[in-house]
This record gives C-alpha cells, sequence and structure tokens, in this order.
C-alpha cells in the first residue's frame, strides 16, 4: 500500500478521535452547566418556598403571594428549558400556575394572618430577618421586570411598616422592663432612639407609636422630677435637723 496514503489515513483518523474527543468534552461541558443552572434554580425554589412557609408568622398580602409563586414558577420554566423531557417539572409548572390563579382569583382581600408582637428579643431578630428577607426578594423580582413598579412601592412600603412596628413593639416591651427593674436610664435610651426612629415615618402607625412613646417618655420625666423634688425635700429637712441640734444641742451637765 502506498505509504503517503496510509500516513493520510492515520492523519484522519487521529483527526476523528481528537474531534470526538473534542466533543465528549463540550458535550460534559454543557451537561456540567445545566446541571449548576439547574442547582441555582432549586436552590431560588427551596428558599422561596420556605419564605413562603413563614406566612404564619406575618401579614402576607395577595400581592406578595403572586409574587413568590411566580419567582417559584420562573425557576421551574428555567430548569424545564434545560431538561425539556422531565415531566415531574412539567407537571409542577401546571400546579404551580394554577396556584397563582387560585391566589388572583379567590385570595380575600385581608391578610394572611394578623400581626403578633414578637415575644422575645430571639423572635424579633427572626421576623426582622424575614422581613429583610422579604423586601430583598421583591426588590429582585421589580428589577428583572416581573412585579409592578406600582405594586412594589405598595409592599415594600408595607413591608417597611411591619419592619418598624417590629423594632417599635420591642423597644416598648424592652422599655416596660427597664422600668420595671429599676434601669431608668437604659428604658430613657431605648425611647429616645425609638422616637428618632419614628419621626422619619409618616404612616398611621408610626404617628400612634410615636406618641405613646412621647407619653412613656413624659411619665418618667414626670417621676424623675418628683423623686428629685422629694430627694431635695429630705435633704432640706435634714439640714434644717442639723442646724437645729448644732443650736439647741444636748445641755452640758455641770
Amino acid at each position: 500500500m502506498n505509504i503517503g496514503l496510509i500516513i493520510a489515513l492515520i492523519a484522519i483518523l487521529l483527526v476523528l478521535v481528537l474531534g470526538y474527543n473534542i466533543m465528549l468534552q463540550y458535550r460534559a461541558k454543557l451537561e456540567a452547566t445545566k446541571r449548576q443552572e439547574s442547582a441555582r434554580y432549586v436552590t431560588i425554589i427551596d428558599a422561596t418556598e420556605e419564605l413562603i412557609g413563614h406566612a404564619h408568622y406575618l401579614p402576607f398580602s395577595k400581592e406578595l403571594l403572586i409574587c413568590l409563586n411566580g419567582r417559584i414558577l420562573d425557576a421551574l420554566e428555567n430548569i424545564l428549558a434545560l431538561d425539556p423531557k422531565n415531566k415531574q417539572i412539567a407537571q409542577r409548572i401546571v400546579n404551580t400556575r394554577q396556584q397563582i390563579q387560585q391566589l388572583k382569583d379567590n385570595y380575600q382581600a385581608n391578610e394572611s394572618t394578623p400581626f403578633r408582637m414578637p415575644s422575645s428579643d430571639k423572635q424579633a431578630i427572626t421576623l426582622l430577618k424575614l422581613v429583610k428577607r422579604l423586601r430583598e426578594t421583591i426588590r429582585n423580582e421589580h428589577n428583572k421586570g416581573r412585579f409592578d413598579t406600582q405594586v412594589y412601592v405598595l409592599e415594600n412600603a408595607r413591608l417597611e411598616t411591619i419592619q418598624v412596628r417590629i423594632n417599635i413593639e420591642n423597644v416598648i416591651k424592652r422599655a416596660n422592663e427597664a422600668i420595671t427593674k429599676g434601669q431608668i436610664g437604659t428604658a430613657l435610651q431605648l425611647l429616645r432612639k425609638g422616637i428618632d426612629v419614628l419621626s422619619t415615618k409618616s404612616d398611621n402607625y408610626s404617628i400612634n407609636a410615636k406618641e405613646k412613646l412621647e407619653l412613656m417618655l413624659e411619665e418618667i420625666d414626670k417621676k424623675r422630677l418628683h423623686r428629685h423634688a422629694e430627694e431635695l425635700q429630705q435633704l432640706e429637712e435634714r439640714e434644717r435637723e442639723t442646724e437645729i441640734d448644732a443650736l439647741f444641742g444636748e445641755k452640758k451637765k455641770w
């Protein structure tokens, strides 16, 4: 056989082998990328479902629930685009769309659960973290064009009010505890801090809460002034007694 032909066949074989390896590597890389993307969307779904699961702790509005379920739907659709044959994801998409439609059609205008004041500092911190995550989530959805601007502004303001309310209710609770323990300085510091926060707010809750804190502060100041007046009176009485003792001391025995 012609040596040149053999060399050519070997060269072609090497090219085919090399091309096949490149194709395998490309497919492996593509699959790895798909898995990473899918895992990212699964993380989004899990985190969003966790937020929805906390609806019994805080008032969730209709708009908020639709937004969160829409976030899940978008993630599911992206997963299905990566794996079109995934029947389980396809069914979840159907279920999620039905859930969103049910929220739109049947969800009552009132909020899902009434606000309950945190019973401890730990619970207050937990609720504050939850509200912060919710505000970050709806901001991201708004930035991606999946949350109407007007609805976002109203919902963000509602969540901000809840956030302020958690802080202020906790301030009131801690201030009352400090007063009971006789830690007047701590109570004053808490009340003044709460008033400063509320001074920049104009919603009904903030206005009423500010008046309540100012009344508590006024009552503490009155008690301090009254106690100070009593202490001054007692001091004056002791001084008068000392002067009288000096004038009419015990008579010397001769």
